[in-house]
């Protein structure tokens, strides 16, 4: 039953929505809390490139084809099925929380959450490791591309010079100089997980206070009912079963070891809240679409995959253990 629940992140996350509709920050205090909150942003970033080894990265870009079959899905499939999401009228889907579906769309995966559940179910660990970090790298990139895409047939926004270079000076660089100095830092970092840890989560609370308190002085949840908030529940829960099926089993169609299918199960199907948070903050930064009302469909993605993957990981470990036991006896 604990698998269900919610985890402390999610927890956390939902103490800051509340707090930022109560208290929100504004005015002075918010442009200085905005600039802690990009040194922050941009300290978590240089984190994960010092951590990433570049042996991992050779490694694993060997295996093009499953990195190249998760790249579809993340960059591909999931942004072709926010455009038929598009469909529902607005009416019953509006216009902000409908951008916000579509920019989810287009995020690269997670690395963490992806990397824990492939190696929990018994998949492709280097494998996950490398091609999570490459859709997130590569996301830098293709993620505000497609957003200005996508984005402009629904008058939220369209490309933005300014909103890619705000996403390469303050999420790229970081990253380029913490693989720089990785060869001299990593080791140390990476043993230092649990202390750094509050950099990962912390960064992404700041973001998610700042982009709330903005949008409630907006009048966020004037704007939007209970029914609008479930109705992106079910959007959220129906792209990631469909996502979920098509990787399952596309893979199986495709050839892929158990491993690697669990691999691109996992590392396909997930969309990234901690790269997310901050690139909508720096793509609609200048624009008139409500961070709060962008960032929210994720947030509740952000749940929804965890509880479901930590489900269907399990279910593939059980799966291993009966066939380890099987194979015992016939060992011996």
């Amino acid at each position: 039953m604990s698998r269900f629940l919610p985890d402390r992140f999610t927890v956390l996350l939902v103490c800051t929505v509340i707090l930022a509709s109560l208290l929100p920050i504004h005015g002075d205090w918010a442009e200085w809390f905005g600039i802690a909150t990009d040194i922050a942003i941009g300290l978590l970033f240089f984190l994960h490139g010092a951590r990433l080894s570049r042996d991992v990265v050779i490694a694993g870009i060997l295996h093009w084809r499953l990195h190249l079959t998760i790249l579809l899905v993340t960059f591909a499939v999931f942004p072709i099925l926010g455009l038929a999401i598009g469909f529902i009228p607005e009416e019953i889907l509006p216009s902000p929380l409908y951008a916000g579906i579509l920019f989810l769309c287009v995020l690269p995966s997670t690395v963490q959450s992806s990397i824990a559940f492939t190696s929990l179910a018994g998949g492709n660990v280097p494998a996950a490791v490398c091609a999570a970090s490459g859709s997130n790298i590569l996301g830098m990139f293709l993620t505000p591309l497609l957003a200005g895409l996508l984005l402009s047939t629904t008058g939220d926004g369209g490309f933005s010079w300014d909103a890619l270079e705000s996403i390469l000076l303050q999420l790229l660089a970081p990253f380029v100089v913490g693989q720089i100095l990785q060869p001299w830092v990593g080791d140390w970092i990476r043993s230092k997980k649990k202390l750094l840890a509050p950099v990962d989560r912390g960064s992404i609370l700041m973001v998610v206070y700042l982009a709330f308190s903005e949008a409630v002085m907006e009048g966020l949840w004037h704007t939007f009912s209970a029914t609008d908030i479930a109705v992106v529940i079910v959007l959220d829960m129906a792209l990631l079963a469909v996502v979920l099926c098509l990787t399952m089993f596309g893979s199986r169609a495709l050839g892929f070891s158990k491993e690697d299918e669990i691999t691109i199960t996992f590392c396909g199907s997930k969309k990234s809240l901690a790269s997310g948070v901050p690139m909508a903050n720096a793509i609609f930064a200048n624009q008139s679409s409500s961070v709060g009302a962008i960032v929210l469909p994720l947030m509740l993605f952000h749940q929804i995959q965890l509880m479901a993957c930590a489900v269907i990981a399990q279910k593939y470990a059980n799966r291993l253990k009966e066939k380890e036991a099987a194979a015992e006896p016939a060992a011996a």
